[in-house]
């Protein structure tokens, strides 16, 4: 009975030092009510609904991603912890209504949605939490609370790209370039993108002609990859250029000996003997002063935040590093449209041409030519010496291809 008595006594002190020693030592959880909160005093937490894979290792919803996180770890969060993703959420109203119910169940204070479909639902969504803000990429709706929309002068990136793939065509004496499109005319993002990059191409080698091939959709790797193909077997195009999400149309240029642009993150590790650059984007940028408005300033985040549309001057947009596969000196050409567009003394969609001189040691001096932009049925967008298209045009109402731009499949 002693031997019990003493061993018990051991016992219950043992386990009072345990308690004690808990109590002490949980200083990292400041609010005992959330399980979750690490290092996160107000318990802030991040929502995301994602078209694809969260574990995508290339293309949109990684670049969304890999932006998403590194701006929570600028601000202390945890993506561990602090962060609630829904992922692979058709452009279904339904479907994503029923993610933005989840997270905002999840206690999340802001949500991101990255699709463009996703549009109507986060507005709906926005109006029925208040509380809670919604941010959506790449729409064009918004409230004066809690829900606003983000995007950016991806064109900018695209005529950069443009110059890229125009060297390689010259250099090669192949005046085809091709490009596998979502869409065409029918969203301006696209079809800004394509003209941008057509006239980037055009002012290094203005006898291009961009074949562009679309699959009607924002992602389907088996049509990237066969309209890729098509676009080398049919037209003979010596570039690949995309804007849809996978790295496909880069495998395929690899595979057969020719070369590429990608689109939303570098893909020279899927296509290394074929990609020169690719436009991108650095999320993070806008994400990171998002999430900083909306913790710090919730009520007056719209206010404060607006309608986000950032270009190369704010780091938003630029392309990937130049590979080896690009002609020698192209870094050159884009240093200087680079540091002109971010001037603001030029922009892409002017009455403005560029052209180029070439020192013997390389250095590229710019020249600005009057010169009227013209679409495919000899319509005048902006006259000589005009100024460029609006951004609401850029984003909203652009649905005309520029001369040099050849759709094959509509």
């Amino acid at each position: 009975m002693k031997k019990f008595i003493s061993t018990l006594a051991v016992m219950l002190l043992v386990l009072a030092m345990c308690f004690a020693f808990a109590a002490c030592g949980n200083d990292e959880t400041t609010n005992p009510d959330d399980e979750n909160v690490t290092g996160n005093e107000d318990g802030f937490k991040v929502g995301a609904i994602y078209i694809n894979s969260k574990n995508d290792t290339a293309g949109y919803t990684f670049k969304h991603h890999q932006g998403i996180t590194t701006a929570m770890e600028n601000l202390g969060l945890d993506p561990e912890t602090d962060l609630v993703i829904v992922d692979e959420v058709p452009e279904d109203t339904e479907a994503v209504l029923t993610a933005c119910d989840t997270l905002v169940g999840a206690g999340c204070n802001i949500v991101f949605g990255i699709s463009f479909g996703y549009i109507d639902a986060m507005e709906e969504a926005a109006a029925a939490y208040p509380e809670v803000i919604f941010s959506h990429a790449t729409g064009y709706k918004s409230n004066d609370t809690n829900f606003n929309n983000y995007f950016g002068r991806i064109y900018q990136a695209r005529y950069l790209a443009g110059i890229a793939a125009g060297l390689k065509s010259l250099e090669l004496g192949n005046n085809n370039i091709g490009f596998v499109s979502a869409y065409g005319t029918e969203y301006a993002e696209t079809c800004s993108g394509i003209n941008a990059f057509t006239l980037g191409a055009q002012s290094v080698n203005p006898d291009v002609q961009v074949h562009v091939n679309l699959i009607g959709t924002w992602a389907d790797e088996e049509l990237e990859k066969s309209l890729a193909q098509d676009l080398i077997d049919t037209y003979d195009c010596c570039v690949i250029a995309q804007h849809c999400d996978s790295a496909q149309p880069q495998i395929v240029a690899n595979d057969n000996g020719v070369f590429g642009c990608g689109y939303n993150s570098d893909m020279t590790a899927d296509a290394p003997q074929a990609h020169l650059t690719a436009p991108i984007w650095h999320w993070e940028v806008y994400y990171q002063l998002a999430m900083e408005n909306a913790m710090n300033d919730p009520a007056n985040f719209v206010a404060n935040v607006g309608n986000y549309y950032g270009g190369l001057a704010e780091g938003f947009v630029g392309i990937s590093p130049l590979s080896d596969n690009c002609v020698e000196g192209t870094q050159n050409y884009v240093d200087a449209v680079s540091e002109l567009i971010v001037s603001g003394e030029w922009d892409v969609f002017s009455g403005v041409k560029l052209t180029y001189d070439v020192a013997d040691d390389g250095t590229v001096t710019i020249n600005q030519n009057d010169a009227a932009l013209v679409d495919t049925e000899g319509n005048e967008i902006v006259a000589a010496g005009g100024a460029s298209v609006e951004d609401a045009v850029i984003t909203g109402s652009m649905n005309y291809f520029v001369q040099g731009v050849v759709l094959h499949n509509n």
